[in-house]
């Protein structure tokens, strides 16, 4: 099911919105810009409702900055229908216009609609910040991206995939290297240790995460874990 992120300041309309797409969505609903910031920097969405009347900053500035920090589509709520407003919405990236009071088959309609025009068919992966693209091998924290190498993305596949899995070494080998030959358990070690740094030093806190069962192999943990497992 598609998550969609409702942003709007008075709370009956949030839950009107909610009333109406919740059999089709899952739906999550913020009445503070900022909020919904904070929210986005953790979670992916597949598409944001905005409302332009917002007390912390108006819907114009908060589509800019989501169309500047996340690449997910947005379309404008508003009870204003001037012709100038919906063309300023549009120029500044929103991807659709929806004047209250809106009709419903309409609203459903139209959400269809920019959802369809802004599939890219990739797979995404997020946890805790992280955002893993499978499709295009690209991994970020927070928006800043982290250069890793085929073999350490696919670890990072793994681990986010199957968290609190315990994977021994000889299954990394298999699943990462294919039972190459020439591959030894110190490869993976070095890979390991590389993925880690590579983390921290965009501030992830990776060894809350992934840690290393010894005599065994690596784990990475579903949620924060402070202690390696001895």
């Amino acid at each position: 099911m598609r998550t969609l992120l409702l942003i709007d300041d008075e709370p009956r309309m949030l839950d009107l919105l909610s009333l109406y797409l919740e059999p089709r969505f899952h739906c999550i609903t913020q009445s503070s810009v900022l909020e919904a910031f904070s929210y986005l920097e953790i979670h992916h969405v597949d598409l944001v409702l905005l409302d332009i009347m917002m007390p912390e900053m108006d819907g114009w500035q908060a589509c800019q900055e989501i169309k500047k920090h996340w690449d997910v589509p947005v379309i404008m709520l508003t009870a204003k229908g001037e012709r100038a407003d919906i063309v300023k919405g549009l120029n500044l990236g929103a991807d659709d216009y929806i004047q209250k009071p809106f009709d419903e088959d309409e609203m459903i309609a139209r959400i269809h609609a920019v959802l369809r025009r802004t599939k890219t068919g990739e797979s995404v992966i997020t946890f805790q910040g992280l955002r893993l693209m499978k499709e295009s091998f690209e991994v970020h924290f927070q928006q800043e991206e982290i250069p890793l190498t085929p073999k350490e993305f696919a670890m990072m596949v793994l681990f986010l995939e199957y968290q609190n899995k315990v994977f021994s070494r000889e299954h990394l080998i298999s699943a990462v290297w294919n039972f190459d030959v020439s591959i030894e358990d110190r490869t993976v070690d070095s890979h390991v240790r590389n993925l880690r740094d590579k983390l921290r030093k965009v501030g992830f806190p990776v060894d809350d995460y992934l840690q290393t069962v010894w005599g065994i192999g690596y784990k990475w943990y579903k949620y924060s874990n402070a202690k390696s497992i001895k």
